[in-house]
């Protein structure tokens, strides 16, 4: 038996996402083999291999649906349970990312996130996290240089871009908008400062300058989700409700 590779694609050479790059993603849960709370998010989470760690976190592979770079990949972790916690016991990683998870949800469905309607409050409802596997909303993607220098930059989810942000529509429309860089150089630190003269290489004759100061500086009813979807321009005839999410719905 012989395998003929020619219709193989042509390796990744990694390069990545422009920095500041918007584009329109789907987010794919990938299961961790921990359970949820509910039985949809039985085996979805991923617990932390860090000794001692309580963390519990969402592990997201993030797809590129359309424009130049369609198909282009990038991963995110989201810290769901566990970890540092605030004043009121609540976990700070958890804070974030639920307020991540809910502007994925109105840049899918085109709400307002200033509208808390009952109806449009109801869209955002969950029966659990799995419920938002498969879901399709705009982002803006950055280049996030690693803490460990045995690992090169990678993509990282920047924010999400929601409906009243002009860019939203542009890139629901299909447009192909130009990056908006969102990386900082990261400032110096002490040990790439130069290392101070000794005392003997000064000279007894010459007095030490004294440096100038430094400036200030739980399973719940299936919810109702809304049927039209945000790209549409013309809202398509009502259809019979149906359980989950309408990104999983058509």
């Amino acid at each position: 038996m012989s395998f003929d590779m020619n219709d193989a694609e042509p390796q990744k050479n990694g390069e990545l996402i422009q920095d500041g790059s918007f584009a329109k993603v789907t987010m794919t849960l990938r299961p961790g083999g921990t359970d949820g709370q509910g039985e949809i998010d039985r085996g979805l989470l991923k617990a932390s291999a860090a000794p001692g760690s309580d963390v519990l976190m969402l592990d997201a592979e993030f797809t590129l649906v359309e424009g130049p770079q369609a198909r282009r990949k990038f991963w995110q972790m989201f810290t769901v349970a566990g970890g540092k916690l605030d004043e009121q016991g609540q976990s700070i990683g958890w804070k974030i990312s639920k307020s991540i998870l809910r502007a994925m949800i109105d840049s899918a469905l085109g709400l307002d996130p200033h509208d808390m309607s009952e109806a449009t409050k109801a869209k955002r409802i969950l029966r659990g996290l799995g419920d938002l596997n498969g879901i399709t909303f705009v982002a803006k993607i950055k280049v996030e240089a690693s803490d460990d220098p045995r690992y090169a930059p990678s993509n990282k989810l920047d924010r999400v871009v929601v409906p009243s942000e002009p860019e939203w529509r542009k890139v629901m429309d299909g447009e192909v908008l130009a990056p908006s860089p969102s990386t900082r150089p990261r400032p110096k630190t002490a040990a790439s400062a130069p290392a101070p003269q000794p005392a003997w290489g000064q000279g007894a004759a010459k007095p030490t300058p004294t440096p100038a100061p430094l400036s200030p500086a739980s399973a719940s009813p299936a919810p109702a989700w809304s049927r039209p979807t945000p790209q549409a321009a013309v809202a398509p005839a009502a259809k019979p409700a149906l359980a989950g999410p309408s990104w999983l719905n058509g």
